[in-house]
């Protein structure tokens, strides 16, 4: 009978408990659903704001996704305040620190690649598009996030290069300030008129579409002698930024272009198959 009378005085209490804590768990969870709409319209807000004035997608959505994670964060330890838990958010926040420990050394390599995405996001070194070449990979960037870095090979390969290994190794844009220069090689016989070649190459890139001839202008050496010719390097720059170049094909127009113009002339370019073939 004692025990009956002990387990109904118990059940009452908890009763009496649950009934004081509903108007303060109903509270908690406006206030922390608040907050979690408040963090959506933030992160929103941020995003837009930042658009106007960040080209960089990632800083921007690390931005935006940041402010939301605090707010969010913010009205989690308001719900442990309001339920009566203030104690347990205190040691929540003590062993927080230790738990992102352990986890940071059990997940080594992914926070690595995270901690460097974050670094490269508000340093980044290239953007979407740009030509890079690192860790022995080079191509053009197709996509970026904290984790990783997608680079679309010349062959049509996709790369994902992990953010901690670009951070940590050398890295060439060859696309940061708008210019890249290509050559190709070509051979002329000794008796040739020097001038009279460089004079007919020059006329010949000055038609070809793509070519720069302002900022960047062509150039052509003598790169090697072997014989009775002559290797001369011709030397190109085209302008990155316009889509609609097609290095390749420029080049190969380039290189036809200057052997027929030469041909033309009566300008002997031994073995110039072989070099088309070549190229």
């Amino acid at each position: 009978m004692n025990f009956l009378q002990d387990l109904l005085d118990s059940l009452f209490l908890y009763y009496e408990k649950m009934v004081e804590l509903l108007p303060k768990l109903a509270v908690a969870i406006l206030l922390l659903s608040l907050f979690w709409w408040v963090g959506k319209k933030v992160q929103k807000l941020v995003k837009n704001r930042l658009t106007r004035t960040l080209d960089d997608d990632l800083l921007r959505d690390f931005i935006a996704r940041l402010a939301k994670f605090i707010l969010i964060s913010i009205g989690f330890l308001v719900f442990l305040k309001v339920v009566g838990l203030g104690d347990a958010a205190a040691s929540l926040l003590a062993t927080a620190g230790v738990s992102a420990f352990i986890i940071g050394f059990a997940f080594k390599d992914i926070g690595e690649n995270f901690l460097a995405g974050v670094v490269m996001a508000f340093n980044r070194p290239f953007t979407v598009g740009d030509i890079i070449e690192t860790n022995g990979i080079t191509g053009t960037i197709s996509a970026m996030s904290l984790r990783a870095t997608l680079v679309k090979t010349f062959d049509g390969k996709d790369a994902y290069i992990p953010n901690a290994l670009i951070l940590k190794n050398p890295l060439k844009n060859y696309t940061l300030d708008g210019f890249l220069r290509y050559d190709f090689q070509l051979n002329i016989n000794y008796d040739a008129d020097f001038r009279k070649v460089t004079e007919i190459i020059f006329s010949v890139l000055r038609e070809i579409p793509g070519i720069l001839h302002d900022v960047k202008q062509p150039d052509v050496t003598i790169s090697g002698m072997d014989g009775n010719r002559m290797t001369l390097t011709i030397y190109f720059w085209i302008d990155t930024n316009d889509k609609s170049v097609g290095v390749f094909k420029i080049r190969r127009e380039a290189i036809s272009a200057c052997v027929a113009a030469l041909s033309a002339q009566g300008i002997q370019i031994p073995g110039w198959k072989i070099q088309l073939e070549q190229q």
